[in-house]
C-alpha cells in the first residue's frame, strides 16, 4: 500500500485524458461539434484535468462551485479549492449553445477537448469585480478598495485577466484529447502526477516537499530546497512551463539552468526536477494555496512557502502566502480538506559576516551585511547588462542566463518592487 499522501478530493487521481481507440473516436466526433476557441489559461487547465493534476475536478466549474470557491474556499460539495477554474466565452457563442450540447474546445488550431455543457452563467462586471476583490486583494491598508482598484487595473496582471474575461461561463465535464506541445518539448521534465508518484515510490519517499519556480533558481531558491531536503525524504523542483508575463525568462532556459544547478550542487538522489503546464494566475496568497492543492495530487506533503510566494508587485504582505494557510477551512469531510501543508521559511539571503546563506531566524547581522536575492532583481540586472552581485547565483547558471539575454533583440523593462529590492526587510 502506498505511503504517499492521497490525491486531493478523496476520489484518487481523476484523469480526463483519453487514450487509444477511445481518443481516436472522440477526435472524430469532435470534427462535427461547434468549435469554441479557448485561452492559453484554459488550455493549461484542461491539460491538468487530463493528467489528474486538478483532481478531483473533471471539468469547468458551474456557478455554485465558482461562488463557493471565491467566497469560502470550498466547492458546492464541500471540497476545498482555492481558485475558480472557469471557462469564459462570448455571449454570441453562449447563445448558440444549449445546455446538454457538446462542444469542441480549440486552441492554436488544435482540439484539446470535448465538453458536455451542463450550465451557462453570465458574468457581469459586478461579478468579475467581486471575484477580483475576494481573490486578488491583500490584507494590508495598501489594499483598501479605492487604492486597490486605482492600481490594480494598471499593474495587477491577474485582475486585468479576470476583468477582460468574456460575458458567459460554460460549465461541464470534459474529455481531454491532447497534452499539447509539452510531452515533446519538455521530454523528461513534463511529468504527470502518476509518473511523479511512481518516481517517489521507487525511491521510497513518502514525505516530499515541492519548490515552486517561475524564475531561474538563485541562491535563495537553492537554500530553500536544501532546507527541505534536510527535513523531508526529498524535494521536487517543480517549474511552471506554461505562459508567463512579458519579460519573464522562458521555461526552456529555466529548465536548462536548473539542470546545471542540480548537476553541480545537489545530491541527485534527493531531488527531482519536473514541470507543469499551467499559466500563472498572479493571485498571490490564493495561488500559493493552488500550488499546494495540485501538488498534493503529485504526491507532495509539504509546499515550500518563502518570502512573497507568487507575489505580484507590492500588492501582498511578504508572508501573506504563509498566513493564508492558517485561515482556510480545516474541519471538512474526509478527503475534502487540503493535506499538503506549507513548509514556512523566513526571508533568506547571503550574509557576508555569516559567510553563507542564512535567514532572519539565524542571522544576527545588519541589512548592510546581506545580499538580498530575488528573481525579479536578477532578471532586472541581466536585462540591463548590469554586473551580478557576488553570491547572487551560481557562476555556471549565470553563464546560461547571460547567454539568453545577450541573444535578445528586444529588451523588456523589469519593474522592481519592495519585496525584490529588500526595502521591506
Amino acid at each position: 500500500m502506498s505511503k504517499l499522501v492521497a490525491p486531493h478530493g478523496g476520489k484518487g487521481l481523476v484523469c480526463c485524458l483519453l487514450h487509444g481507440n477511445e481518443r481516436t473516436a472522440e477526435q472524430e466526433k469532435a470534427k462535427g461539434l461547434k468549435k469554441i476557441k479557448i485561452s492559453a489559461r484554459a488550455k493549461g487547465d484542461l491539460i491538468m484535468m487530463g493528467i489528474g493534476g486538478f483532481s478531483p475536478l473533471n471539468g469547468f466549474m458551474g456557478k455554485a462551485d465558482w461562488k463557493g470557491v471565491v467566497e469560502n474556499f470550498t466547492m458546492a460539495d464541500g471540497t476545498f479549492w482555492p481558485l475558480p477554474i472557469t471557462l469564459d466565452v462570448s455571449k454570441a457563442d453562449a447563445d448558440a449553445i444549449k445546455v446538454g450540447d457538446e462542444v469542441a474546445l480549440e486552441a492554436d488550431g488544435e482540439v484539446y477537448a470535448t465538453m458536455k455543457i451542463t450550465e451557462k452563467f453570465e458574468m457581469t462586471e459586478a461579478d468579475k469585480k467581486w471575484e477580483c476583490e475576494k481573490v486578488f486583494k491583500g490584507e494590508g491598508e495598501e489594499s483598501a478598495d479605492d487604492k486597490f482598484w486605482k492600481i490594480a487595473m494598471e499593474d495587477h496582471p491577474g485582475v486585468k485577466m479576470v476583468m477582460a474575461q468574456k460575458e458567459v461561463n460554460l460549465a461541464g465535464p470534459v474529455k481531454v484529447l491532447s497534452e499539447g506541445e509539452y510531452p515533446a518539448k519538455y521530454k523528461g521534465v513534463y511529468l504527470t502526477p502518476a509518473e511523479v508518484r511512481a518516481m517517489f515510490e521507487e525511491r521510497g519517499w513518502s514525505d516530499v516537499a515541492a519548490l515552486q519556480l517561475r524564475n531561474p533558481m538563485h541562491r535563495s531558491h537553492e537554500f530553500l530546497a536544501k532546507i527541505a531536503i534536510e527535513v523531508c525524504d526529498g524535494v521536487l523542483i517543480h517549474s511552471l512551463i506554461g505562459n508567463l508575463k512579458k519579460g519573464d525568462i522562458p521555461a526552456e532556459v529555466r529548465v536548462k539552468a536548473i539542470d546545471c544547478l542540480v548537476e553541480h550542487y545537489f545530491v541527485k538522489d534527493n531531488v527531482i526536477q519536473a514541470g507543469y503546464p499551467l499559466d500563472m494566475r498572479y493571485a498571490g496568497p490564493r495561488e500559493a494555496l493552488l500550488h499546494a492543492t495540485f501538488r498534493q495530487n503529485y504526491g507532495i506533503t509539504k509546499m515550500i512557502i518563502g518570502r512573497d510566494h507568487a507575489g505580484v508587485g507590492d500588492f501582498y504582505g511578504l508572508f501573506e502566502a504563509q498566513t493564508i494557510f492558517d485561515k482556510i477551512p480545516q474541519n471538512l469531510a474526509e478527503g475534502k480538506a487540503l493535506k499538503c501543508m506549507p513548509l514556512k521559511i523566513d526571508w533568506t539571503f547571503y550574509c557576508h559576516k555569516c559567510d553563507g546563506m542564512a535567514s532572519l531566524r539565524t542571522c544576527p547581522h545588519s541589512k548592510e551585511d546581506r545580499v538580498i536575492l530575488s528573481g525579479t532583481k536578477l532578471r532586472k540586472a541581466l536585462s540591463e547588462g548590469a554586473e551580478i552581485v557576488p553570491h547572487f547565483g551560481r557562476d555556471e547558471v549565470l553563464v546560461i542566463l547571460k547567454e539568453y539575454y545577450q541573444g535578445l533583440t528586444e529588451k523588456v523593462e523589469v519593474k522592481m518592487q519592495g519585496a525584490a529590492s529588500g526595502a521591506a526587510m
